[in-house]
């Protein structure tokens, strides 16, 4: 069985106080902390085999392009697919750039639609109006119900001849909804559209495995999920990857250059490596993966949604407070309102309580737009969060609108 006081001594950052409190870190949505393995990888990996990859013969730079492709192959292996599928990026942002841009440029032509659902995180939005922009395209937008669940209903008609991508979160950041996304991709599939998946919340929520889901492509960072910043994954199908050309040019991603004759590109998935990638970062983030394969990947899920729906249930006691994403089939976030109170105001009375959430739009601003808001706050949960969080974060809230409705 999952033990979650392990678990949580793995994590140097949680001991430490704040403003003289016991801190409670609540904005694991945002970013996860690291468990030491990963810390102390990182500061091995500097001081032992730090070499640039892909190009030196010598023993620390064979030693060094040994660990990184061994890390290319662990995330293979952690999503289910092969490790030709998976290109190394600067993180989940990066990877949606490289499919706007190089698929765009291989099938968006004046007068095609994208379709996009209102649930999306930036990231999964401004690359596509660039690319929509530039290319003279419509964006369509699927809506989600009052619950937070998506108008899934709406999608079939939205599709015709002219749709290229649909471009979806796996789990959405703000309303924790988990859409049901193999569903989708096959409905979209029927019809003969590509679909792109922001997975940075699926990954950290769900076991996944790409070539089940039939997604075309997955996107996801490593700092959601224990590893580093500064790391991200594409995981896109062989056809689409042999048949893109390159988003960036430069060193590594190149077979031959030739000032009179032009340029050929590496084979896939170095073709859309270019420059010095962070190699020291990928390699930390297999260790992370590691570390994830230790424990019940099942059972640390379910604990933590314990904790959310416990948060919950507490939360809505207190009068006024509004939790916004109800679905049924939810991960461990909880974004809220309470009124007669600033989301921004709680956030900062419980920060100096110790107590860590996240409050604005959360990248997420068509979001805040349907709820006719400015901002939420929200608490999200990981296995390394305790019932005494719970307390000691619903406490905090509750001392907060004392605070504030006394003004």
């Amino acid at each position: 069985m999952f033990n979650p006081s392990n678990f949580r001594s793995e994590f140097p950052i949680l001991e430490q106080t704040v403003y003289s409190k016991q801190l409670v870190y609540l904005d694991s949505a945002a970013t996860s902390q690291k468990p030491n393995i990963v810390i102390d990888k990182e500061a091995e990996l500097y001081r032992t085999i730090n070499s640039n990859i892909h190009r030196g013969i010598h023993f620390l730079a064979n030693e060094s392009t040994n660990a990184y492709e061994n890390a290319r192959t662990k995330v293979a292996e952690f999503i289910g697919t092969q490790r030709q599928n998976i290109v190394f990026t600067s993180g989940a942002t990066a990877s949606i750039n490289i499919i706007a841009h190089s698929f765009g440029e291989l099938m968006f032509n004046k007068g095609d639609n994208i379709i996009l659902t209102r649930m999306e995180h930036h990231a999964n939005i401004v690359p596509w109006q660039m690319v929509a922009k530039r290319k003279g395209m419509e964006i369509r937008v699927l809506d989600f119900n009052e619950d937070g669940t998506l108008q899934l209903e709406k999608l079939p008609e939205m599709i015709d001849q002219h749709t290229k991508i649909l471009a979806i979160t796996h789990i959405s950041n703000v309303l924790g909804t988990i859409n049901p996304i193999k569903q989708i991709i096959e409905l979209a599939h029927s019809k003969g559209v590509p679909v792109a998946v922001d997975g940075c919340q699926g990954i950290v929520h769900q076991m996944v495995n790409v070539e089940e889901l039939d997604a075309d492509f997955y996107s996801f960072s490593a700092h959601k999920l224990y590893g580093p910043t500064g790391v991200g994954v594409l995981y896109a199908k062989t056809k689409w990857l042999e048949s893109m050309p390159p988003f960036l040019g430069g060193g590594d991603m190149i077979k031959n250059v030739s000032l009179e004759n032009g340029s050929t590109w590496a084979e896939v998935p170095l073709k859309f490596e270019a420059g010095t990638t962070n190699f020291i970062g990928a390699i930390t983030f297999g260790e992370a993966l590691d570390f994830i394969k230790r424990y019940n990947f099942s059972e640390m899920e379910h604990y933590a949604n314990t904790l959310a729906q416990d948060f919950a249930t507490r939360l809505l006691e207190i009068e006024g407070a509004k939790i916004y994403g109800t679905a049924p089939n939810k991960a461990s976030i909880v974004s809220f309102t309470i009124d007669g109170t600033h989301p921004m105001d709680i956030a900062q009375i419980t920060d100096k309580l110790g107590v860590a959430m996240r409050s604005g739009t959360h990248c997420a601003e068509p979001v805040m737009t349907h709820f006719e808001l400015k901002a939420m706050c929200r608490a999200s949960f990981a296995p390394y969060n305790t019932a005494q969080d719970v307390d000691t974060a619903i406490a905090a809230i509750q001392r907060a609108v004392r605070m504030l409705r006394a003004h």
